[in-house]
Parts: structure tokens; sequence; C-alpha cells
């Protein structure tokens, strides 16, 4: 089946997001745009513009009102989804790495870089008081001086974060008090993503250490590990099936010198339960920076270092194989 190739952005892809229903996709690159399109046929339906630098993050919260962007022009910016008319600007010292709504839609987090003399922190903001964002005091900073947060996501019912680290480790921060809640090291190298599961129990993390590992939400549990011979640059569950899609490649810097044969750039999917590869999808000419389910699992999408979007959707044969498995 020919997947529908949304082009829509000049450099490569960071993340891309489905909303809660799944009939939006939100796709932000390194350039300033920042791109949402009805997914069933890939039809663009507009573009939040105010962001000048690379963007790095997006969430959609709960009901699709508001969108969130961080950016590496130092601000995270949140927008009406509808109009897109940005709402509120909060700026920050060094570029906004990732951004995430809790369960309600109330709670906005989104964590900085440690560069230029400034630590990395994770700052929360509570959208219901407006002084938070006019003053630009988040109700609760955390510091992390160790190493960067390169990826978080809220827990379950927001009451923690879970922050992956660029040293490999992962943490949980309670979005009360901001204690570290636990801290557990199963990667070597940087986490490059974090997805949870459609219920919220469990999640998925992408390292450069040629891995993907499930984890328990709650407990930090190390449950799976998935392996590639090369760097996993992001990974997701899918919400109907046992199954998990990685995307990767090697280094960005190193794709001009090999083919697209070997550079290993497609798809990969494996059984969740039996840690094994079971399919690969082609198509993109870099690496897969961003990969992310449909919320009913008939489709997915993976955004690359080519700048492209391409929504796939499973044949028919797909969840017989499933259902006969």
């Amino acid at each position: 089946q020919k997947p529908i190739l949304l082009q829509g952005h000049e450099r490569s892809i960071t993340q891309i997001k489905y909303n809660r229903e799944g009939d939006l996709l939100f796709t932000v690159a390194k350039d300033p745009i920042v791109n949402v399109w009805y997914s069933v046929n890939g039809e663009r339906l507009g573009t939040y513009n105010g962001h000048t630098g690379a963007v790095w993050c997006v969430d959609a919260d709960w009901d699709t009102r508001h969108v969130l962007t961080g950016s590496a022009d130092n601000s995270c910016r949140l927008w009406d989804c509808e109009t897109g008319k940005q709402l509120a600007l909060v700026k920050t010292s060094s570029a906004v790495r990732t951004c995430g709504f809790d369960f309600g839609g109330n709670i906005i987090m989104f964590s900085t870089d440690k560069q230029m003399g400034y630590q990395c922190f994770v700052s929360f903001f509570d959208l219901r008081d407006p002084s938070q964002i006019e003053n630009n005091e988040p109700y609760m900073k955390i510091s992390c001086s160790d190493s960067k947060i390169t990826s978080a996501v809220w827990g379950p019912l927001g009451e923690f974060i879970i922050a992956g680290h660029e040293s490999g480790e992962l943490n949980q921060f309670s979005a009360k008090s901001g204690e570290q809640l636990s801290n557990i090291k199963e990667h070597t190298k940087q986490i490059n993503d974090i997805q949870t599961s459609r219920d919220m129990t469990m999640f998925i993390t992408a390292s450069k250490d040629n891995t993907a590992k499930l984890f328990d939400c709650t407990t930090l549990d190390h449950l799976k590990t998935f392996r590639t011979e090369r760097p996993v640059n992001s990974a997701a569950l899918s919400p109907i099936f046992d199954h998990v899609v990685l995307g990767g490649g090697q280094e960005a810097m190193d794709v001009t010198t090999t083919s697209t044969r070997i550079g290993k750039f497609e798809a990969r999917f494996f059984h969740l339960a039996f840690e094994e590869e079971f399919g690969r999808v082609k198509g993109h000419f870099g690496p897969i920076n961003s990969v992310a389910f449909h919320p009913d699992g008939k489709s997915y999408s993976s955004g690359g270092e080519d700048g492209y979007v391409r929504i796939h959707y499973f044949d028919p044969q797909y969840f017989e194989f499933e259902f006969e498995a």
C-alpha cells in the first residue's frame, strides 16, 4: 500500500504527534514551522507561525483545544488548536527540548537544554493561573545538573513525569513536590525518545545504544529489550496489538557516506512479548527521527531526516495475521 507523503517542512523532522482521537497529526522540524494535518488523507489543515528557530517538540491536550511547542529560539508557546492563534509565550534561557500537557490539560511541563552556561531545568506551569505565564514564574522548577534531559513524558494521572537523560538514566519526578521518586540506568547511551502505551501502564525508550526498552510506568521495572544494529531515534507501542515500531538509522552526519540500502533507514516492527522482529518498511532517504502509531492502531506515521512525513496504512492481512497468531 502506498504511503501518504506529507511535504510541509524544509528541514529534518524532529517530532510527530497524533492527537487523542487520531484525526490530526502534528509535525515539527528543524525549521520554525509547526504543521497540523488531517491524518486520514494527508491534507494540511494549517500552520502555527511564530517560532524563529528549530522546533524540537510538540504536544496536544486531551480534547485537542490547545497545542504546545518548544523551540531552539528559547521559547515554549501555547496555541489555540483551531485558530492557530498564539495564546501564551514562555521565554527561557536555553532551547526547549521536550514539552507536554498533563492528563487534564491544565498543567504543562517543559525541559530546557544545558547550554550557554545555563543548567537543564524542568518547569511546570498551571494554565489555570494566568499570572504564572505572565510573570514567567513556574509553580515548580527542577534542576538537573548532572546530565541534560533529552526526552520526557507525563506518567499516568499526571502525578509524575518520566525523564530520559543524555547519560542513559531514567528518572521519575513528582509533579507536586518535584522530588526524584526513582532513578534507574538501563541504557548505556543517550535516550532519544520516550512514548507511553495507550493505557499509560508501560512506556518504551529509544536510545543511541542501539536498543529500545520497555518499562513499567510506575515501578520503572525493565520488562523487554528490542535490539538493532544502529541507534534508535524513536519507538512507539501499538494501541491494539503487541507490536512495537522502531525508527532510526546511523547518525545524520554520516548519512551522505552510505547508500540508502546500507544506511538501514527502514521502520522496524517487533513483537512486544517475544522481542522478535517480524517486518520492515522502507521509504525514507535518511534516518527516521520520530514514529507514532495512530490511536486506532490501523496506521502509523514516521518522520525522517529527509524532511518528509509518511503515513502508512496497514494491509487487511496485518490484522488477520495478528488474530490468527
